[in-house]
């Protein structure tokens, strides 16, 4: 064989194994998504049960207050009296660290818009579980400053 065909087929061989790899890694990451998309299926219809069942049990939820800083007991008390809602994805990032996932996604909601929950999953026995979530509001660097000065009024008049 000459040199260039050894060099095309060297290169074959690595990008077939960093395809593989690649969609081993995929698969890998598709129960845990299953979970975040089960999250929000759950949420909609207000299925407390099985929406509670995807936390550890020292999970960790973070609202969009300050004020919302809630173990399971506290975001459970918050959540069972209500008839859910409704986050639809519009687009999630998903970065593995063994037994550990960081995530952040971009939903849409009605009354809203857009939203972002960022998190990390845990892979226990009974498969991969969420130990926090955080939802937030992006809010527009060219509107930042108005909103938080909006923030910090309120925060003065309600400290």
């Amino acid at each position: 064989m000459s040199g260039l065909t050894i060099k095309k087929w060297f290169t074959a061989i690595v990008v077939t194994m960093l395809l593989g790899l690649s969609s081993v890694h995929a698969d890998e990451q598709a129960p845990a998504a299953q979970v975040l998309d089960n999250l929000h299926q759950y949420a909609a219809v207000a299925d407390w049960d099985n929406y509670f069942a995807l936390y550890t049990e020292d999970a960790i939820f973070i609202g969009t207050d300050a004020t919302e800083y809630w173990d399971m007991t506290q975001f459970e008390a918050y959540s069972r009296p209500t008839k859910g809602w409704r986050y639809e994805l519009v687009d999630r990032k998903i970065v593995q660290h063994g037994n550990v996932i960081v995530f952040d996604e971009l939903l849409d909601n009605r009354a809203y818009g857009v939203s972002r929950g960022t998190g990390t999953l845990l892979l226990t026995e009974q498969g991969w579980k969420i130990a926090q979530y955080h939802l937030s509001f992006p809010i527009p660097n060219k509107i930042a400053k108005k909103i938080t000065d909006q923030i910090k009024a309120v925060k003065k008049d309600n400290p």
